[in-house]
């Protein structure tokens, strides 16, 4: 030990001081901080097997993955059958190629003008779904 641990800041009187009791600073309690934090009880949460790439969060997040490509392949299907049917309705009704509204031919109406609102309504329809796939996921794994 050195000499530094004698004086006023060390709780300890300096040799041949008079009154040893007034050179003591004032004893101080330490304790731990107190915290409204509650603790989470240790229940299984599967968010924490998705975020360690466990085998049970790998077949979760193949799970999210295969719904959100099978409603992808849906819609884009479903477009697709809506976009290429207009073609094939005029093949088989060729008495829809003469007629026109305000000099414009219907077949082009139908591609140019009515098409825009069924790919809204279809890229809606896949918002909407995705939106409630992802839901049903966090729903499962126990996300808020």
């Amino acid at each position: 030990m050195t000499g530094s641990d004698t004086g006023p800041g060390s709780g300890k009187p300096k040799p041949g001081s008079e009154n040893p009791g007034q050179n003591r600073p004032e004893r101080v309690r330490v304790t731990a901080p107190r915290s409204k934090a509650t603790v989470a009880p240790d229940s299984f949460r599967l968010s924490r097997e998705v975020a360690e790439h466990s085998a049970v969060g790998d077949v979760f997040v193949r799970s999210l993955i295969r719904s959100q490509l099978r409603l992808a392949l849906v819609v884009a299907g479903g477009f697709l059958l809506i976009l290429l049917g207009v073609p094939v309705l005029m093949g088989l009704f060729p008495v829809l190629e003469d007629v026109s509204v305000l000099t414009i031919p219907v077949s082009w109406l139908i591609l140019g003008a009515l098409i825009y609102p069924v790919m809204c309504l279809c890229a809606w329809l896949y918002i909407r779904s995705a939106t409630r796939n992802e839901a049903r996921y966090r729903d499962l794994v126990g996300e808020q």
